[in-house]
């Protein structure tokens, strides 16, 4: 098994050797299940007739405390996410139960019917009115200098890093307005606990007997923020393109769900919709920079791939909206395009 770090291989097999009788665990077994953007990396293990997700989150990169609290959280109020089987917090293991090898980005680019995917997007919309009930008082506050912080990896690896540009001191100032209306939309929304990143990659596909809803992970990063940023997660999925109207519907059935579980959405759809487009926008210029980041600083060069679908969500709403003006002109000049646009307020 060729591993980029064979020490912490070696250690995490010792550490399941100790916990293997009581699982029934092969270690000849052990395979790469997946890595993801951060320093994480996961293995599957069989445990006689079980399949456990064992995770490996190096202690000087990674905590797997803020998982383990966050799960308590989520189980709490019902949302299927991991069992927590055995850990070793000191070197970042844990041994989990495994919601199984096929998410919803897997399912959709192998193609489904329209009322297969349908029903899945029900479920996760169900799955996050469930997210959004969980207590996120000892969470750290998505707040507005950290949203406004995140909106820097914009000029700082995609503007600069990636498109090889500089901003004008006029571009510059209209950035750093556009941020300001961002943040702080975003930050004066009703705060509950925000997954950060709920969209098909993190959303494993549900038994069809088990009730229990798509599987949920990956959320370790939580914090007590916009309850309108995991549904424009969802939405406006940076590896899945979803036109307008698919976005609508599925935003009017969220804003319908979180009202009838009494959550402090906006009575005003239309006032919500702005709200949510506005989030999104927030988190697509983010992840600009993050995609760009990961390309250039990490060598994860398949994220790239996502990026013009992301920028055409981001196209998309500040096109929409008159203050985003300056930066649809902004685009145009990195991807060298003239276009014109009209403008709602």
């Amino acid at each position: 098994m060729n591993q980029p770090d064979d020490s912490r291989l070696s250690d995490l097999k010792q550490w399941l050797s100790t916990v293997a009788p009581a699982f029934q665990l092969d270690l000849d077994t052990l395979e790469p299940a997946s890595s993801d953007a951060s320093f994480r990396r996961y293995f599957r293990v069989q445990g006689g007739d079980t399949s456990y997700v064992v995770m490996d989150a190096p202690p000087g990169h990674e905590d797997c405390r803020p998982f383990l609290q966050v799960g308590d959280k989520l189980r709490q109020v019902g949302v299927n996410v991991p069992s927590v089987h055995a850990q070793n917090l000191e070197n970042g293991f844990l041994l989990l139960s495994d919601l199984g090898k096929h998410n919803y980005y897997h399912a959709i680019r192998q193609g489904m019917t329209d009322d297969k995917l349908q029903n899945l997007y029900r479920q996760a919309i169900f799955a996050l009115v469930r997210v959004q009930h969980a207590d996120a008082t000892a969470l750290p506050c998505y707040d507005e200098a950290r949203l406004l912080a995140e909106l820097e990896l914009f000029p700082q690896w995609y503007v600069q890093k990636h498109c090889q540009s500089n901003l004008s001191d006029t571009e510059k100032g209209a950035l750093e307005k556009i941020f300001g209306i961002l943040a702080k939309d975003a930050a004066r929304q009703p705060a509950i606990l925000v997954h950060r990143d709920y969209h098909s990659p993190n959303l494993m596909l549900p038994e069809s007997s088990s009730g229990a809803g798509p599987g949920v992970i990956d959320y370790q990063d939580a914090l007590a923020g916009p309850i309108t940023y995991d549904i424009a997660s969802l939405v406006m999925d940076a590896r899945t393109t979803w036109e307008e109207p698919q976005q609508l519907d599925w935003a009017v059935r969220y804003w319908q769900a979180a009202r009838d579980a009494n959550l402090p959405v906006h009575s005003d759809f239309a006032e919500f919709h702005r709200a949510y487009e506005w989030t999104s926008l927030q988190r697509n210029l983010r992840i600009l920079g993050v995609f760009a980041r990961l390309s250039h600083r990490d060598g994860k060069n398949h994220y790239l791939e996502h990026i013009p679908r992301v920028q055409a969500y981001v196209r998309q709403v500040a096109g929409r909206y008159g203050p985003f003006a300056p930066l649809l002109r902004l685009l145009d000049r990195l991807e060298g395009n003239q276009v014109s646009y009209g403008y709602t307020f």
